[in-house]
């Protein structure tokens, strides 16, 4: 029955009419133009009509060529694709209004003649004798303008450039002060029992034994740390170098067990960066007062120290280096504010036990402050300073 139902409409007057006119309608293509623009506006949703005119505008073909293959691509098409192309165009240039009904070859509908409309926006042949004398590097530009609405940018486009500028920029920036300058960001973060010890220091009072381990423990801000006996010299690239390893004790000053004043400097903070696991051995040293207390343990002998001076110099008083007029004495040092080193904290602190009358004769200079253009030590060059001495040096 099917065939006869086709045979029967193939003769049917009306239903050639409608062809007739359909053939008519879809006759000519859409403007070149106009679909290469669509095809860029379209990007990765392209259909294959579309792609086909992308590629073209993009071949470097000039604008009549495009036109003249874009018309032979076009008439090769059979009706439905024919149609498809027109449904497309409807789509890009009436978006709010329905593309016209896919109409199969063999349309079924049976409306009078009369009923068949022209499509309401059906653009002009491209005049034969006067060719379109823009080339394609114009249609780039049109597009482009529509993109941007003339070429125009709004208010709104203007602040969020500006915002994601002004953005991008500050993290940069942070980034930067960080790498040269964290010493001074994270001491407020650190706490040497999180980096140093992680039990509470508890001290037996009634013996001076300890193991032949030399270090500094500090029970009230719960610091216990090796101590460095061994720097070669005073020089500021030995002291920094033996910093790594702990605090250490200055060379020309007595040890502890001789009559004297022994000094101890350390890192207050250090920059992530640099090397060594003692960055912020003495962060919390201000901490201390008069009357607190700390050990060292030195040869197998544990010695008790008891503070009766705290304040701050500048980096060249070099007095606190010096002997006292107490036996024996144990002076701490290190950088302040942390993480600068523009003062010295000085904490002076008295021998207590074992009895400081029982110490030997100090072996070290009586004099350390005579030994040259001396400095008290401080924190490592930071990253800026070494590649500025790097640079200068050059």
């Amino acid at each position: 029955q099917p065939d006869k139902s086709a045979r029967r409409d193939a003769n049917d007057p009306a239903v050639n009419v409608i062809r007739s006119k359909i053939s008519a309608l879809y006759q000519d293509e859409p403007d070149a133009i106009e679909e290469v623009l669509d095809a860029a506006e379209a990007g990765s949703h392209r259909s294959k009509h579309q792609n086909f005119m992308y590629q073209l505008s993009i071949s470097g073909k000039p604008l009549a060529q495009i036109q003249t293959e874009w018309h032979n691509y076009y008439s090769a098409l059979p009706d439905n694709e024919k149609h498809q192309v027109w449904q497309e165009f409807y789509a890009a240039h009436n978006p709010k209004q329905p593309a016209p009904a896919k109409t199969q070859s063999q349309p079924t509908v049976t409306p009078p003649a009369t009923d068949i409309k022209e499509p309401t926006k059906k653009p002009s042949k491209l005049p034969k004798k006067m060719p379109d004398s823009r080339t394609v590097a114009d249609v780039k530009g049109q597009l482009l303008n529509k993109v941007s609405a003339g070429g125009k940018i709004s208010k709104k486009q203007h602040l969020k450039s500006l915002i994601f500028g002004l953005s991008m920029g500050s993290f940069v920036i942070l980034i930067f002060l960080f790498s040269f300058f964290n010493e001074r960001f994270i001491t407020p973060f650190i706490t040497p029992s999180r980096s140093v010890s992680s039990t509470p220091i508890i001290i037996d009072p009634n013996t001076t034994e300890a193991s032949a381990e030399p270090k500094i423990i500090i029970p009230k801000i719960n610091v216990e740390v090796p101590v460095v006996y061994d720097t070669p010299s005073i020089q500021e690239d030995d002291i920094q170098a033996s910093l790594e390893d702990g605090v250490v004790h200055y060379p020309i000053t007595p040890r502890p067990g001789e009559k004297g004043n022994s000094v101890i400097v350390g890192h207050s903070s250090n920059n992530i960066f640099n090397q060594g696991a003692y960055k912020f051995a003495f962060v919390l040293l201000r901490q201390l007062d008069e009357g607190d207390t700390f050990y060292v343990n030195y040869e197998g002998t544990r010695y008790a120290y008891r503070i009766y001076e705290k304040k701050v110099v500048g980096p060249r008083d070099v007095s606190v280096l010096g002997p006292n007029d107490k036996t024996a004495t144990m002076t701490l040092i290190t950088c302040d504010p942390p993480g600068t080193a523009i003062n010295r904290l000085i904490i002076v602190a008295e021998q207590i036990t074992p009895d400081p009358n029982t110490n030997q004769q100090s072996q070290a200079p009586l004099e350390p402050t005579a030994q040259g253009d001396l400095v008290v030590p401080g924190n490592a060059p930071s990253l800026w300073q070494r590649i500025t001495n790097w640079l200068s040096s050059d």
